[in-house]
């Protein structure tokens, strides 16, 4: 039985005879002392094994991940080693026990090591062992235990809700799962247990918390999962104040629990549409300034620009930026919804740029734009406000990285409000919700267009932690949001006609948040990728390499649920 973690003996431990257990980190023959650092979940410690150790041969087997337990005598080490907290002592081992050999593993655990992410992630199990890798789960761990206890201090409950359910429209595809018992009848897998935690409210249960499991079958990015764990709240009789504040809390005690940082609330708040003018952005990084301005083109006559929007975006000191990065920006600018990206210098009192020939008065331009020496002038264009405004702020994101504006030490938390409760999609020719369709609006009364959504998010260095709202709680006003969107009163029955019988049994007002777990830690332990953060993730394309899914099934698997493939020509 073990007597110690590997990392917590010291000094004070000298003459002890202790126990301990793990891995073999790496082994040293030198001169007829054996040296071994064991690893363990806590740490590394050094072992030593001497000639006249009854076990000495046993330990000149030992190689890489071996799995042994040893007890021995705490010694003082002669070389100390600054740079581990158990490097001013040793154990003079006493007798070694081989609890498991290892095969030499495919990627390198106790040196450094240079494997791809393709080997990395098919290996995962081996990769988890590394310090630099195990770190995130263990801070992970932290986190949501901070996240707990400030909920149940608060009186809420850890309740949990279904994974097999019903495909409802949320603004993704569904994962579809079939059933053996209804042939060509499926369950979805939940986007998010939005409407579960809403008719927990219909229960009489108040408050609701959970650490859910959501699945979206989207394209992957650096921070984007298949499926991916958010924190789940839900409060009857809540308002927005009540639940900001409650989250500023959760926030407040998450940093200075795991991070040991005090981070001060009430967070900045702003409207979408100060966010959409200031910064092109929904979920704005306010590390960095760098603010959006209308651009009038109309004086200058540009042919291209005549039935256009357009926003500019001053840089100072980024005229010395290349056409190649130019070039890269104006690119990034397109894949953003815009048109194209105008860029014009003023250098030694000289404007150069593509539409240089539209200017007649220089000194008069300069004048107008408040251009200094040295600074590049971006203008964006579309048809569109907020398209030509997103582009421009996909491009001041990516110039304040090329630029190194972002301070990375500063935290710059924002809560985003008023949204419009809905966007019009051009693809479908109807209004969608721009939320979720279960979000009560500010003033049911007036044009769809116009309606402002009682929703907010939070956002933190430029990533949308979490969003939620205040949601209808009347069935007649869900009846009209139903149709505001298009649906007809046979699709509602057949999709939420459950739900509206709920509404009519005497609902509370009811608001909530969903926040994103594994962008939240992504964020907290400084890494730019979400894979890091989640044990066993799927790659870019989404495949999970070390259980090589997804995979083909069984033909008899198939008939039993009633599916079959066409061949293809």
């Amino acid at each position: 039985m073990i007597t110690h973690k590997n990392n917590e003996l010291r000094l004070k431990d000298i003459n002890k005879t202790i126990t301990v257990r793990g891995w073999v980190h790496r082994r040293r023959d030198l001169g007829g002392l054996i040296f071994v650092d064991l690893r363990d979940l806590s740490g590394l410690i050094q072992l030593v094994f001497k000639p006249d150790n009854k076990d000495y041969q046993l330990a000149q087997t030992l190689k890489q991940e071996y799995v042994i337990s040893v007890s021995g005598i705490v010694r003082e080490r002669e070389a100390k080693n600054k740079d581990l907290l158990t490097g001013e002592i040793e154990v003079d081992v006493t007798s070694l026990s081989i609890l498991n050999t290892a095969k030499q593993p495919p990627i390198q655990i106790g040196y450094a090591d240079n494997a791809n992410e393709e080997t990395r992630l098919k290996y995962r199990y081996l990769d988890l062992r590394k310090k630099t890798v195990n770190h995130f789960l263990l801070a992970r761990h932290k986190i949501m235990q901070s996240l707990r206890t400030t909920l149940l201090k608060a009186e809420f409950l850890e309740l949990e809700t279904p994974i097999l359910g019903k495909s409802t429209p949320e603004g993704a595809r569904d994962f579809l799962v079939p059933s053996r018992l209804y042939h060509g009848n499926f369950y979805a897998l939940p986007q998010s247990p939005q409407i579960y935690k809403q008719l927990y409210m219909i229960s009489g249960l108040e408050k609701y918390f959970q650490f859910a499991k959501c699945f979206r079958d989207e394209d992957l990015r650096s921070d984007r999962q298949l499926e991916f764990t958010q924190l789940d709240i839900e409060a009857s009789f809540y308002q927005e104040e009540e639940v900001i504040s409650l989250v500023e809390e959760l926030m407040k005690n998450v940093f200075l629990d795991v991070l040991k940082l005090e981070i001060k609330a009430p967070f900045k708040r702003i409207s979408y549409q100060e966010a959409l003018q200031k910064y092109g952005s929904d979920k704005p990084d306010l590390r960095y300034q760098l603010e959006l301005e209308d651009f009038d083109h109309r004086p200058f006559n540009i042919p291209f620009l005549a039935a256009k929007i357009t926003r500019k975006l001053t840089v100072n000191d980024g005229a010395h930026l290349t056409r190649k990065e130019l070039d890269l920006l104006t690119a990034e600018a397109k894949k953003n919804h815009g048109d194209g990206l105008i860029f014009l210098k003023y250098q030694q009192e000289k404007l150069t740029g593509s539409i240089l020939k539209f200017i007649e008065n220089e000194k008069e331009f300069v004048k107008d734009n408040n251009l200094k020496d040295g600074d590049l002038l971006l203008i964006s264009f579309s048809d569109d406000y907020e398209k030509a405004s997103l582009s421009l702020g996909a491009v001041r994101k990516e110039i304040a990285s090329k630029l190194a504006l972002i301070k990375p030490e500063k935290l710059a938390f924002l809560w985003v409000v008023d949204f419009p409760l809905f966007e019009f999609s051009e693809e479908e020719n109807r209004f969608v919700a721009r939320h979720h369709p279960f979000t009560q609006a500010k003033d049911f009364r007036i044009e769809p267009k116009k309606m402002i959504a009682r929703a907010y998010d939070l956002v933190l260095n430029g990533y949308e932690l979490g969003g939620g709202s205040i949601r209808i709680h009347q069935q007649q006003e869900q009846e009209k949001m139903f149709a505001l969107l298009g649906l007809d009163k046979e699709e509602v029955k057949n999709r939420f006609g459950f739900f509206l019988e709920a509404l009519s049994y005497g609902t509370p007002p009811h608001g909530g948040i969903a926040l994103g777990l594994d962008r939240l830690v992504m964020l907290m332990t400084n890494t730019s990728n979400i894979r890091d953060v989640i044990a066993f993730p799927k790659t870019q394309n989404a495949r999970d390499l070390m259980l090589a899914a997804p995979s083909e099934v069984s033909s008899l698997q198939l008939e039993e649920l009633g599916i079959s493939f066409k061949k293809e020509k």
